[in-house]
């Protein structure tokens, strides 16, 4: 799996058996909150079982994946083996990110076909896309080339019954010889073969407006990841209710845009991951989702 950007605050992470205080408890609503699972990256690869025990703990009904390789699963799991433990905890996983530098470096599509199979084994319904490496974005051809590449991998996942999106950071929206890489991926991209994922903070950092992309393009974002921005540090995330970002105003247009899947993400923490994912998770569904 390609890194993305790290922007780890190691102080305040305790340890996973922590115990969460009463009034974190998940609330019962009918809400559906997802999370990220590179939320707890530096977690899962020590103990697979029981950070996903955690995660269903404290309120989630979805998790988005990341990390597969073919040769190691995820996190030493087969794709069975991992979807009868979310199984297990009640758990659905509508999306994966997946790697496919391949695919952008020569349009190989052995890593497309590599992550079609385990995301139909997880019932996903998305192959996202999680990051485009900056070395093959430096012209506007390299643009263009980009999403003639995604809808070609796209064509081959809607074969296998599945759909492909794409899941933005902040330089997305720099321009590149007049145009930006996320304009020519909503328009150069079929709309029936290609979604979007809308990461609310970076697009927040990079000093757009979300609401003004649902309108261009009603519809597309069918996720978003429930991402907040620090008041202090915008190179911070923070629980969500907590930060910058005005999520209220946004979810109002939730129709609008095509939200199906409201995903947590959190980057980095000051107090503990576990008690920090149980806040922003009740604070989606209880007064973001009410």
């Amino acid at each position: 799996m390609i890194t993305r950007r790290n922007f780890l605050t190691k102080a305040g992470l305790l340890g996973a058996g922590v115990i969460l205080a009463p009034q974190l408890a998940h609330a019962k609503t009918k809400s559906v909150a997802g999370l990220q699972l590179y939320t707890l990256r530096e977690q899962l690869p020590k103990d697979v079982k029981g950070v996903i025990a955690k995660v269903a703990a404290a309120g989630y009904n979805e998790v988005e994946l990341y990390g597969f390789s073919k040769a190691n699963g995820f996190w030493g799991l087969s794709a069975t083996e991992l979807k009868q433990l979310l199984k297990a905890h009640g758990l659905k996983a509508p999306s994966g990110h997946y790697n496919m530098d391949q695919l952008l470096s020569t349009g190989s599509l052995e890593e497309v076909d590599a992550a079609i199979e385990a995301s139909k084994t997880l019932g996903h319904q998305y192959v996202t896309l999680p990051y485009v490496n900056a070395k093959f974005r430096q012209t506007a051809a390299d643009l263009q080339s980009i999403a003639a590449k995604v809808n070609t991998a796209a064509e081959r996942i809607k074969k296998a019954g599945l759909k492909m999106a794409y899941h933005n950071h902040d330089f997305e929206f720099e321009q590149i010889g007049g145009t930006s890489l996320y304009q020519v991926l909503l328009k150069e991209t079929d709309a029936s073969l290609v979604d979007f994922e809308m990461d609310l903070y970076w697009v927040v950092r990079a000093g757009q407006d979300p609401i003004s992309w649902f309108k261009k393009h009603p519809g597309r974002f069918t996720m978003v990841h429930v991402k907040d921005m620090d008041k202090a540090d915008n190179k911070l995330n923070t629980e969500v209710g907590k930060g910058q970002v005005d999520f209220k105003s946004i979810f109002k247009e939730a129709k609008l845009a095509g939200i199906q899947h409201y995903i947590i993400e959190q980057e980095n923490f000051k107090i503990d991951p576990y008690a920090s994912i149980t806040e922003s998770c009740r604070y989606l569904k209880n007064v973001l989702l009410a």
